[in-house]
């Protein structure tokens, strides 16, 4: 347990430089017992994505083999992660699962003293568009801490998302949902199988409802150009978690469009498939579409970019020179070592982490014999600040540079792009007209 308090912290700092991430949603109690059941979709990210949503201690279950794996071991049992025992490890531990009762009590005595507990009900971290069916270990866990903490605790479900969860600088988002609402079943215990399948079930709708699930990786495009068109034309709430529900609504909507054949949706779904590959081959989003040219905000853009990157390019050519090798080294590694996609970002962020703070250290060695260990201080604490201040430069620049080009574009071709706008808007209408008749039946 010795590294669980600081782990909310450091998950934090690490998830924001290496992904644009967002939180959203309810908050996790800060107090008392607390069962976090979530998605499981990035390896060993995601505990530290539900430790920067907790935002406190979590004790989370995780497969036994991790504890004896180099550097990660250190890491989950300082962590005071309990293990769990799958009949598929036995061979490489030689622990049976019936060592989970063991697991099982001391969960629940850990929801007792007051604490959170994590635990993804996946039963393992994959790459699939949709959740898998849930294990039915989270349950028994809620139904048997219950007889403990004289009634139910809160079972918070948290969604994670990622667009390229591999890729450095891309899209995060995580959605803490309502808690669970499971007092009619608290009083059955463990034993009883019909209360654990109920709560099961209630855990899966409740994940359901901050993930989105889509048939296959290919209805990616389309699901999310749809939810950007109607975002980008009609009022909508902007934060994660309401753009995660929309996205949601779309993907159901792709389902039942395939299960009922029907030819309107067909229409629609053929039409928002063509805007999207005139969207990217214009290198637009259906918000940055909608956008017009106006003189003196494209002067006031400029001033601000001329000032930003005349302070700031300095830096990040320093940054680049001082952090390109491990940078690279780390990508080179990755290429060669990582054969899941699974675990690429996980990669990434441990060894890249360690490679980077090892050439920090060794810069600062350096400088300490040649200058003085306050000079080495100095590195230690500047370096990396020059690091991070590389990344939002770098970022900033290509921000810049899309939005100029977009800029051009928009002074080139008004009225090619004036026709898209108003292509745009009606099939954001028509989006609209069809979902809302799509949620008739569930409400009638």
């Amino acid at each position: 347990m010795w590294l669980a308090p600081v782990f909310p912290f450091v998950s934090r700092a690490a998830l924001r430089l290496f992904y644009r991430l967002e939180i959203s949603g309810e908050r996790v109690p800060g107090r008392g017992p607390v069962l976090i059941v979530a998605n499981h979709p990035n390896s060993l990210l995601d505990p530290g994505m539900v430790f920067a949503v907790a935002r406190r201690p979590v004790s989370f279950l995780a497969k036994a083999p991790l504890f004896t794996t180099p550097v990660i071991g250190l890491l989950v049992k300082g962590a005071g992660a309990v293990p769990v025992y799958r009949q598929q490890d036995q061979a490489e531990t030689g622990a049976t699962t019936a060592q989970n009762e063991d697991t099982f009590r001391a969960v629940w005595d850990a929801l007792a003293r007051g604490r959170a507990v994590g635990i993804f009900p996946e039963g393992t971290s994959h790459s699939h568009p949709s959740l898998v069916p849930l294990k039915t270990g989270a349950a028994r866990i809620a139904l048997g801490a219950a007889r403990r903490t004289d009634g139910t605790f809160p079972i918070v479900p948290v969604g994670l998302s990622f667009r390229e969860k591999e890729t450095f600088r891309s899209d995060a988002v995580a959605v803490i949902g309502d808690p669970v609402a499971w007092e009619d079943l608290a009083a059955s215990g463990p034993e009883d199988r019909d209360a654990v399948r109920e709560l099961t079930r209630r855990i899966d709708e409740a994940l359901h409802e901050v993930t989105v699930n889509l048939e296959r990786w290919d209805d990616a495009p389309l699901v999310e150009t749809a939810e950007a068109v109607y975002a980008a034309e009609l009022p909508v709430d902007d934060a994660g978690d309401a753009r995660v529900a929309r996205l949601g609504e779309a993907a159901e909507a792709l389902t039942r469009l395939r299960a009922g054949n029907r030819a309107e949706w067909n229409r629609v779904a053929r039409e928002v498939a063509g805007h999207a590959r005139i969207l990217r081959m214009l290198e637009m989003t259906p918000e940055e579409l909608k956008a017009r040219n106006r003189a003196p905000v494209a002067l006031r853009w400029t001033l601000r970019q001329l000032l930003f990157f005349g302070l700031g390019a300095p830096a990040a050519a320093a940054g680049i020179l001082v952090y390109g090798i491990p940078y690279r080294l780390t990508g080179i590694l990755e290429d060669r070592l990582v054969k899941d996609d699974d675990v690429r970002a996980t990669f990434k962020i441990l060894f890249g982490g360690v490679l980077h703070l090892a050439w920090t250290l060794a810069i600062a060695v350096i400088v300490g014999l040649r200058w003085g260990w306050t000079a080495a201080l100095l590195v230690m604490v500047g370096v990396p600040l020059l690091g991070y201040v590389t990344v939002h430069v770098a970022e900033r620049w290509r921000d810049a540079t899309g939005e100029a080009r977009r800029f051009f574009l928009r002074t080139r071709r008004p009225a090619m792009l004036d026709e898209l706008r108003q292509r745009q808007h009606e099939l954001a209408v028509r989006l609209h007209e069809l979902w809302r008749e799509l949620r008739v039946p569930e409400s009638a």
